[in-house]
């Protein structure tokens, strides 16, 4: 007999706890901060997706006067009505997305709604297709929730735009669920419209739904941006999950929500029961006050972004062996260095220990990633610069 002190402590975890892989993101995060703590070196911090701009203060001021109020109780499981129609109409407004209040189901952030709404649609046997270079929390929910993640390359070639050829050839009868990102987290790219409807319309055809990730849709730059439910020919088939977190820098606030057909937003709401009962009461007050308040500062920190975007495009641009596609939303760009030796997580790491610059490794967003760095410009330009000028010096050395 073993005696229990002896035994491994992880033979007992559950099958599903062993295929989930860390995001290279945060193991680049927790790399950076092993070097800051052991180094004097002042590193320069582009890996997190994360808006350098405080919560607008009209957001913080209703929030805390809510709390004094007494909003600290349990609210409906789906969210607060006043919240939900502000959802609604925003989306309305915004990006031409028409749902009811009663389609909108409140969470505690957009990856709680991604994550329920896994455990809403795949079960053992289904698969869900995630088109690639794709942020890597997709594919651990899929496998949470039984399933069985297909991840489709995107090419390179065309600035990792969706081509709806090779995402259609993976949409089977075993399809529950295809995602898309848009725009992209990591390339930046706002997916072209008709190759959209395209994937939506192949994924009708096979009784799946169509999870349309827009958490950056109000943070594009060349063109207006729509949801993806306002121009296919079937909404019913789109689930819809943003998030106050980009937009109204509110990452910390943990408030977001899904928006859909009632079987599904109804379906969320009821397993939402059994995880979190119900969003932060004060979150949801700010989020409040975010959608219908002044949207000034919104408008600030899009026109600020775009800056930051020409400057890093500019700047990339004059790097010997180093390019990237030009991002059109969010506020990443993906580096090509393919051409420095090594896989990209190599070269994240040697970026760090030599120069202290923190990205996040392409690989880490998929197969397709490799050979890039993922880079955030939701930072100063200051520091933007510092960061840019440290990997020209890099690259310079690697070449």
């Amino acid at each position: 007999m073993t005696d229990a002190s002896q035994r491994d402590p992880s033979a007992r975890l559950a099958d599903r706890t062993r295929s989930l892989e860390r995001s290279k993101i945060r193991v680049m995060f927790g790399l950076a901060e092993e070097a800051r703590r052991e180094s004097d070196r002042e590193l320069v911090r582009l890996e997190v997706g994360e808006p350098d701009f405080g919560t607008p203060d009209h957001i913080v001021d209703a929030a805390a006067e809510a709390a004094r109020e007494g909003a600290t109780s349990y609210t409906e499981n789906a969210g607060i009505p006043p919240l939900r129609e502000a959802i609604a109409e925003t989306m309305a407004r915004e990006s031409g997305v028409e749902y009811d209040p009663e389609q909108v189901t409140v969470k505690s952030g957009a990856m709680e709604a991604l994550s329920l709404a896994m455990m809403a649609l795949v079960g053992p046997g289904d698969e869900v297709v995630v088109p690639t270079p794709a942020w890597p929390n997709y594919v651990n929910q899929v496998q949470l929730a039984g399933g069985t993640p297909v991840t489709v390359p995107l090419p390179a070639e065309s600035g990792f735009d969706l081509d709806p050829e090779r995402v259609a050839g993976e949409i089977g009868d075993d399809t529950a669920a295809v995602v898309l990102t848009s725009p992209s987290n990591p390339t930046g790219r706002v997916y072209d419209e008709d190759a959209v409807a395209e994937v939506v319309e192949t994924a009708v055809a096979h009784d799946a739904y169509v999870v349309a990730d827009e958490v950056y849709g109000r943070l594009t730059y060349d063109r207006d941006f729509r949801g993806v439910a306002s121009y296919v020919d079937s909404p019913e088939n789109v689930l819809t999950v943003d998030s106050c977190s980009k937009t109204y820098a509110m990452t910390g606030w943990r408030l977001g929500w899904l928006a859909g057909p009632r079987p599904v937003v109804d379906a969320v709401t009821s397993i939402g029961e059994s995880t979190t009962a119900c969003p932060s009461s004060v979150s949801q007050q700010a989020a409040l006050a975010a959608l219908t308040g002044p949207q000034e500062p919104v408008a600030e920190m899009k026109a600020a972004f775009a800056e930051r975007r020409d400057f890093v495009v500019e700047r990339v641009a004059e790097m010997p062996v180093v390019s990237c596609p030009r991002p059109e939303g969010a506020f990443y760009a993906f580096l090509d260095v393919s051409d420095l030796p090594g896989g990209s997580f190599e070269v994240a790491k040697r970026l760090l220990s030599e120069r202290g610059v923190v990205t996040a490794p392409g690989d880490g967003f998929g197969d397709a990633g490799e050979g890039y760095l993922r880079i955030s410009f939701a930072n100063s330009l200051d520091r933007i610069e510092e960061g840019l000028d440290r990997v020209e010096r890099f690259v310079y050395e690697e070449t």
